[in-house]
């Protein structure tokens, strides 16, 4: 498990670091890491051309900087500066020292388009909104010839903290970030690309991380494995309240997720009876929650209604008294009734949101999703999963995580089943309630592209791949135990 700081956080931790490091040693330190990584990338150096884009600011001269260790090992470099009064003096002179160009923005595009690599320095952690001219024109033009960018700490035009993207903005081909990852590397990975951090020894200065980011052997450490002592029951028997004649798909996909989970038990409460055993004969069947049996924990909502009955089967999931989580209707039915908020504060429960729905239950996500995650699971005292290509888990007590999806092939229908289906499953089997959204949200993405296999999956696919999703968690666990 990483952490992600604040460009805040950051800041403060650098001016800490300073007081015992001079802030030169600790931009050369960034920038020789920076030039690495851009040698890595363009393979061989001789005749190879870099163009930088330099800014005003720290970044500007950390691409300065590696410019010139670049130079140095015979890559021929141009700098092109943005902002030519306040370009980084003393990497400027230590670039020219070595032999590199040095030119205004006027009429670089053709340099740019004729580059085998471009590193972005236009701004840094502090920028704020889209891309200006001329910097907006250079980077479009790479973008048309494909030439590949390297961003320096983040893609300009991307904000560190939100991930939001303010077009024009850079998508880089990877990133390369100093002392600490930053929110934008989870928020905003399908624009930073591949993030390479360059460790300069700021750790002892860092607070407590903003948010989480998990790692396989994260989830894998955690994933319900039956031991020698186990059976059916405790290993966590699962409810699941979902589906309605009108969206029966729901039960089968909610249900089969968390039977596929783990290798407990499913009991299954609801009209979708027929139509669950005759793809999940494993599954017990009853017509409501109050006949379903004894459980560890529910998961209730999915295409279940938001009528009188909906609520009804809310209602009768918390009286159980065991964690749940509460999915799409269920949402829908917390946001109309107090009562049913009420009931939800403070107890074991994982609220599954999608942007509209989370507006419906806690206003506008706004362009800061840890921020909007965070707020409503202090205020409804619930760990929220909001949904999104990054999907971002908060729990009452101010801990996130964030999981960045390398792909959207989960973005399609059912999906949301699917991923309910498996948080139930996760909390009857002893999960708390933030690891058992956050173990679920890793396995899903991780699902869904298997499934996918680049090309459109629908849901029933991703649930079956659900398996095989869990396995590669365990043989990457075995390869790092191995070595």
């Amino acid at each position: 498990m990483w952490g992600v700081w604040t460009a805040g956080q950051i800041r403060d931790a650098e001016a800490a670091m300073m007081r015992h490091v001079p802030g030169e040693t600790i931009m050369r330190r960034a920038a020789y890491g920076l030039a690495v990584r851009v040698r890595a990338a363009l393979g061989a150096v001789a005749g190879r051309r870099v163009v930088l884009l330099v800014g005003a600011g720290h970044n500007g001269g950390d691409a300065l900087w590696a410019g010139y260790e670049l130079r140095r090992r015979g890559v021929a470099v141009t700098a092109v500066l943005l902002v030519p009064e306040r370009a980084h003096a003393p990497g400027l002179a230590a670039l020219r020292r070595a032999g590199g160009r040095v030119t205004g923005a006027d009429g670089a595009a053709d340099l740019v388009q004729r580059a085998d690599l471009v590193v972005d320095g236009i701004v840094g952690i502090s920028g704020r909104g889209a891309l200006r001219e001329p910097a907006a024109g250079l980077v479009a033009a790479a973008a048309r010839a494909g030439v590949p960018v390297v961003a320096v700490d983040l893609p300009s035009g991307v904000d560190t903290d939100t991930g939001e993207v303010h077009a024009p903005a850079v998508r880089a081909d990877a990133t390369v970030t100093f002392g600490a990852r930053k929110p934008v590397h989870a928020l905003a990975a399908p624009a930073c690309g591949p993030v390479h951090l360059v460790d300069f020894g700021l750790g002892p200065y860092l607070p407590e991380p903003h948010a989480h980011v998990l790692e396989a052997p994260d989830v894998a450490a955690r994933w319900p494995v039956p031991g020698p002592a186990d059976d059916k029951y405790t290993q966590g028997v699962v409810g699941v309240a979902a589906g309605s004649a009108v969206y029966p798909g729901a039960a089968v996909l909610a249900t089969g997720a968390a039977v596929l989970a783990t290798s407990g038990m499913v009991r299954y409460a609801g009209t979708g009876a027929e139509a669950v055993h005759a793809r999940w004969p494993e599954v017990v069947a009853t017509a409501d929650v109050d006949g379903a049996g004894r459980v560890q924990a529910w998961t209730v909502g999915p295409g279940s209604g938001t009528d009188d009955t909906g609520r009804a089967t809310v209602l009768a999931a918390l009286a159980d008294d065991v964690p749940l989580c509460l999915d799409a209707d269920a949402i829908t039915l917390l946001a109309q009734h107090a009562d049913l908020r009420d009931a939800v504060r403070g107890r074991p429960v994982v609220l599954t949101p999608h942007d509209r729905e989370f507006a419906r239950l806690a206003g506008d996500v706004g362009t800061d999703r840890i921020g909007a995650a965070r707020r409503a699971a202090a205020d409804l005292g619930a760990t929220v999963l909001l949904k999104g290509n990054a999907t971002v888990v908060a729990d009452p007590g101010g801990r996130v995580l964030v999981h960045p999806a390398t792909s959207s092939w989960a973005a399609t229908a059912g999906s949301g089943d699917v991923l309910s289906g498996m948080i139930g499953a996760l909390l009857a089997a002893g999960l708390e309630p933030w690891w058992a959204a956050g173990c679920a949200a890793f396995v899903h993405a991780r699902a869904a592209e298997t499934a996918a296999a680049g090309a459109p999956a629908p849901a029933s696919l991703m649930q079956a791949a659900i398996p095989a999703a869990v396995r590669s968690l365990r043989a990457a666990e075995r390869a790092r135990d191995a070595r």
